[in-house]
């Protein structure tokens, strides 16, 4: 899904904190979510942080990248800069009042996480 010159369409890649607490598993299943409502592609955060070359390259293309984080520790966001990135929307979801350690993984959080973090996007849904 690369960035076309004559499409007008953008590119908006989506990457995810999918750690082993319960705010990481409602950061990875709202970005499948937001992925599944084409609001952007979820993308390989492990491939970022491996420096996997075609998966560099379609990043390094795309118009907007988002990371998902679950908590504080902001590992997305982390592997992110890391890398080199530093134009991205960063969302985390322990700011929506979510607990780490405490949190049940209901499809109502997955809906409040995806509600939040779609409304707080900077542009419309992609093309």
């Amino acid at each position: 899904m690369p960035s076309s010159c004559c499409s007008g369409k953008k590119t908006r890649l989506l990457f995810a904190c999918s750690g082993g607490s319960d705010v990481g598993e409602l950061a990875d299943r709202g970005c499948r979510r937001l992925a599944l409502e084409r609001v952007g592609q979820m993308y390989c955060l492990a491939g970022i942080g491996g420096d996997v070359s075609t998966i560099v390259k379609t990043t390094e293309t795309a118009d907007d990248l988002v990371a998902i984080d679950g908590c504080p520790v902001s590992c997305a966001a982390a592997t992110l800069k890391r890398a080199g990135y530093d134009r991205f929307e960063h969302f985390v979801v322990t700011e929506l009042g979510f607990a780490k350690g405490s949190t049940e993984v209901t499809p109502e959080a997955i809906d409040r996480v995806v509600a939040t973090f779609r409304a707080r996007l900077t542009y419309g849904e992609t093309e």
